[in-house]
C-alpha cells in the first residue's frame, strides 16, 4: 500500500494572509487614535472659555439686568433694512429713553460671526449700521448705554417684518 503524502511547503508568516487580516483592526484603531489626537491638539474649541468662573459670577448680574427690563416692561421692535437696523423701544416707564442702545446679534455656536452695533437715537427710533448676518437662528440682545437693563430674545433671519422681543414680544 502506497499512501501518497503531499508535502506542504510552509511559507513564512508574513506571506500568509491571515496574520495581516488579524492585525489590520488594531492598526486601523491606532491610526484613528493618532488622527483624533492631532485634531484635538491642533484645533480650538470656541465654546470653551478660559475664564468660565468669571463668566459664571457675571451670570447673576446679567439675570438681574434682564429682570429689571421685565419690571420696566421694555419691548424692542427691530427691523433690518439692508445694512441698516432700526429699533423702536417701548416701555411702561416713560423715563426709559437712553441716548444710545447696544445691539448684539449672537450666533448660538459660532462666536466668530457675532455682530455688534451702537444705535443712536434719531427721532423716536434708534438707528445704526449692521452687516446682515447669515440666515438662521440668532440671539438678539439689546442693552442701554449704562448697561442697567437688557432685553434678550431669539430671532430667525432673514426676517421680513419687525422682530419684537421683550415683555410683550418673544
Amino acid at each position: 500500500m502506497s499512501i501518497s503524502v503531499r508535502e506542504q511547503v510552509s511559507k513564512p508568516w508574513y506571506r500568509e494572509p491571515w496574520p495581516w487580516f488579524l492585525m489590520s483592526g488594531p492598526i486601523i484603531v491606532i491610526i484613528a487614535a493618532l488622527v483624533s489626537a492631532w485634531i484635538a491638539i491642533s484645533s480650538n474649541d470656541g465654546l470653551v472659555s478660559e475664564d468660565y468662573y468669571k463668566q459664571g459670577l457675571a451670570a447673576g448680574e446679567t439675570l438681574a439686568r434682564s429682570k429689571l427690563a421685565e419690571t420696566l416692561g421694555i419691548t424692542v421692535a427691530m427691523r433690518l433694512e439692508g445694512d441698516h437696523v432700526r429699533v423702536r423701544l417701548g416701555s411702561r416707564d416713560a423715563s426709559v429713553t437712553p441716548t444710545a442702545l447696544h445691539l448684539t446679534l449672537s450666533h448660538p455656536t459660532r462666536a466668530g460671526i457675532d455682530q455688534h452695533a451702537v444705535l443712536k437715537a434719531v427721532g423716536g427710533e434708534y438707528v445704526g449700521e449692521l452687516n446682515l448676518p447669515a440666515s438662521g437662528h440668532w440671539l438678539l440682545i439689546v442693552e442701554d448705554e449704562a448697561k442697567t437693563w437688557r432685553v434678550m430674545g431669539g430671532v430667525m433671519l432673514p426676517a421680513s417684518k419687525d422682530v419684537v422681543i421683550g415683555a410683550s414680544g418673544a
